[in-house]
């Protein structure tokens, strides 16, 4: 369970192992580079509901089950209460304290002795001591140890008695998580606490247009790297989980083979199709098709026998559905057949981690080859915009990772500019750009324009387009030594890169 991280520590510059302890905590040990520093002590503070108690209980789980008992110390919670927090998160521990694993104690401090000055930490750490050595443990948590540096109202008691436990727990040689309550905006309550601890863990949560997001940062980590930004996270009912971009290289799959969008007269204005692997972002204004093109291309992977993830942001699946008949789109077969899902949500009810997991979680059960997003202007909705761009280039990048086709639509107002028409500026991370339009004047039609389309020599044309009760049908005008829609004229261009 020990993991190492190589460091220039020394002063010959030699390379020096930082032994590092995994907690199992999704997504945190990517932040930590590999984990807590074995046979240090860790402080993670924060204030009410962000999780703190939840964290120690799932580093000591995760340990107890990779074989590495833990102690749990309590003195704020009695050890009843402890465990059915563990039960809600789905971390049965009697199981593992029957195994001699995992130990509860109970550190409740009598108020008499506080009030006589006869209390000192040393009677606790010999209980623990007795306990540690029993059982073999390799972890600990001390949990809200505010209360009982709280106890000794003297200033510089507390200091000593913090460094007494500190210099217990180093001795010991044991893996240690102490906790600690911070008030927003009066985080240094006990600063020496920072200065003592060998890694320093910042939780928070915040309200940011109605929504709240729970966010990490590690402060300091002696003797090792680490990812210092801050990092959103989510309390599901297994414990937490954190989804960082944690490397700086890029790590996405070459485009693949071209793949139909839906059809020929399409498949030609694009040069062939969509690229396999590839982003696709149709862009336009209310009613200019982007749904009927997007469930398009759904469908007709399906037909391929393939399987498309629709996330839909703006109607239920019932509505979906009925909508799309009228155009001739029945997608009713897709989805008896299970290779079409369809996922859909209200952006403003839950916040970016949130939706990105269930996102993610769907995507792992259902391995789909393609994702379908409708609309990415309706993520603005969860929270701001800095929060869309984070929710559209994380899943972009997961996407691409994957070898998985994405494509998104986007609903815009008439713009002069057409690198405006992404709306959170991520025209530069996909791949196919597609302008829809309407037109009333002279008379009423619809147009495509392929802005963009890396890899195709595709059409630079607006060519005109109806939906019809029986889909969706191009005018594709030929002209002499051109394929469709000027397709001469974007060879001698090169194309589009």
């Amino acid at each position: 369970m020990t993991a190492s991280f190589q460091d220039q520590n020394s002063a010959s510059g030699r390379a020096v192992a930082i032994r590092k302890v995994p907690t199992g905590i999704r997504g945190f040990d990517s932040i930590l580079m590999g984990g807590l520093p074995a046979g240090r002590t860790t402080l993670l503070s924060g204030g009410p509901g962000t999780g703190k108690t939840v964290f120690g209980l799932e580093f000591l789980h995760r340990g107890a089950e990779a074989g590495e008992p833990g102690i749990f110390v309590t003195f704020e919670e009695r050890a009843e209460a402890v465990r059915d927090n563990a039960r809600a998160l789905g971390l049965g521990v009697e199981a593992l304290e029957e195994a001699g694993q995992f130990v509860i104690v109970d550190a409740d401090v009598p108020p008499e002795l506080v009030l006589s000055g006869e209390f000192s930490i040393d009677g606790l750490l010999a209980i623990l001591a007795g306990q540690a050595e029993a059982m073999g443990a390799r972890r600990i948590v001390v949990d809200a140890v505010d209360v009982l540096i709280r106890i000794f109202q003297e200033p510089m008691r507390q200091q000593n008695q913090f460094q007494v436990l500190h210099n217990w727990l180093h001795d010991q040689g044991l893996t240690a998580v102490v906790t600690a309550k911070a008030v927003p905006d009066q985080l240094d309550q006990h600063p020496f606490l920072d200065f003592m601890a060998d890694c320093v863990i910042r939780m928070d949560q915040r309200v940011v247009g109605q929504i709240n997001t729970r966010r990490l940062r590690v402060l300091k980590y002696r003797g090792s790297g680490f990812l210092d930004n801050e990092y959103p996270y989510v309390i599901e009912a297994d414990g937490l989980v954190l989804m960082p971009v944690s490397t700086a290289d890029l790590s996405h799959q070459p485009l693949g083979e071209r793949i139909s969008a839906g059809g020929d007269e399409l498949d030609a204005i694009l040069g062939g199709g969509f690229r396999r692997a590839s982003s696709v972002l149709l862009a336009g204004g209310s009613g200019t098709g982007k749904t009927t093109l997007a469930c398009t291309f759904a469908l007709a992977a399906c037909q391929r026998s393939e399987r498309a993830l629709y996330i839909s942001f703006e109607e239920s699946q019932e509505a979906l559905v009925s909508s799309l008949l009228s155009p001739g789109l029945d997608m009713r077969p897709a989805l008896a057949s299970g290779r079409l899902k369809i996922l859909t949500a209200m952006p403003e009810s839950m916040g970016v981690e949130h939706h990105l997991l269930r996102i993610f979680h769907a995507i792992d059960q259902f391995e789909p080859d393609h994702v379908i997003v409708d609309a990415i202007s309706a993520c603005s909705r969860m929270g701001s915009d800095q929060g869309a761009f984070d929710f559209l280039v994380r899943v972009v990048t997961w996407c691409k990772s994957r070898g998985i086709t994405f494509v998104c639509t986007n609903q815009i107002a008439r713009v002069s500019n057409p690198d405006e028409i992404s709306g959170f500026g991520i025209s530069s991370l996909v791949d196919t750009l597609v302008l829809l339009e309407q037109i009333h004047a002279p008379a009423y039609e619809r147009r495509i324009l392929v802005i963009k389309s890396r890899g195709s020599i595709h059409s630079h044309d607006y060519h005109s387009f109806a939906i019809t009760d029986r889909g969706v049908s191009f005018a594709l005008p030929q002209r002499e030594g051109a394929g469709p829609g000027g397709a001469a004229d974007a060879d001698a261009r090169g194309g589009e890169r």
